[in-house]
């Protein structure tokens, strides 16, 4: 399995939990909100495109994030859901 391609499981966890599915560029950004809450809480505006301003502005508006360039916080359960697609397209074996 290549590492961060969406799979029928991966969209099964965005339909539960999102209620809609999501882009490859959006599972890839879940890798940098993952990193920027364990380390600065901060976004760095240089390392997000458009595409995921876009996606960014999503979350906000479906109340899973806030915030960003000043201090990044997030609901506990969607950290719990970045983390279990996380693992699904980037741990988990074939």
């Amino acid at each position: 399995m290549r590492k961060g391609i969406l799979t029928t499981e991966i969209q099964k966890e965005a339909k539960d939990f999102l209620g809609r599915e999501i882009t490859v560029v959006e599972l890839r950004l879940y890798s940098y909100l993952d990193y920027t809450m364990k380390n600065s809480q901060i976004i760095e505006p240089i390392r997000v495109n458009q595409e995921e301003r876009k996606i960014l502005s999503i979350l906000r508006h479906e109340e899973h994030i806030e915030g960003g360039a000043s201090g990044l916080g997030m609901t506990r359960d969607f950290y719990d859901y970045i983390n279990r697609v996380l693992w699904l397209g980037y741990v988990k074996g074939e």
